[in-house]
């Protein structure tokens, strides 16, 4: 069968598309309760790390939230200002930085506890397929064929 690129160009066919819109409706549900804390969505993801392991280097943190260095320091730096993190180099090698949770930091956590459950009572999908989906989004994620720019089959 020949490639038609007409019907492989139209939006309704691009999984990129779906997964963009479902990402940012569900950002969309997070962001009132995550503004009653000072926190963006991407903060609230470095905090979630940090309140399961406390301590860890940027690179394993960037490696975790699958971004990264340029977009997590300048992040890090404005939680730092913030009093939610500290930034420290590592006494043995000082091109590590170890960031940890202030005292505020893990206070938060308290302040935040029950917000997976209120996104969850606004997201109308049945626990076998939010399940399913959260499979299914890891097996994308882990499974990439071509995981640079530029790289192609």
């Amino acid at each position: 069968m020949e490639y038609d690129y007409k019907e492989a160009m139209k939006l309704d066919n691009q999984l990129c598309f779906p997964l963009y819109a479902a990402s940012r409706n569900i950002i969309n549900i997070y962001t009132p309760f995550l503004k009653d804390l000072g926190l963006t969505y991407t903060q609230y993801l470095v905090m979630l790390v940090l309140w399961e392991k406390d301590g860890i280097t940027v690179g394993d943190l960037c490696g975790k939230l699958m971004l990264d260095n340029g977009t997590v320091s300048p992040l890090l730096k404005k939680m730092q200002q913030a009093g939610l993190v500290s930034r420290v180099r590592s006494d043995m090698d000082d091109r590590v930085v170890l960031i940890s949770l202030t005292r505020e930091g893990k206070a938060l956590q308290k302040k935040a506890k029950d917000i997976p459950l209120k996104v969850a009572g606004c997201v109308d999908l049945p626990e076998d397929k939010a399940k399913q989906l959260y499979s299914l989004l890891y097996e994308l994620l882990n499974n990439q064929s071509c995981k640079t720019k530029g790289e192609t089959r």
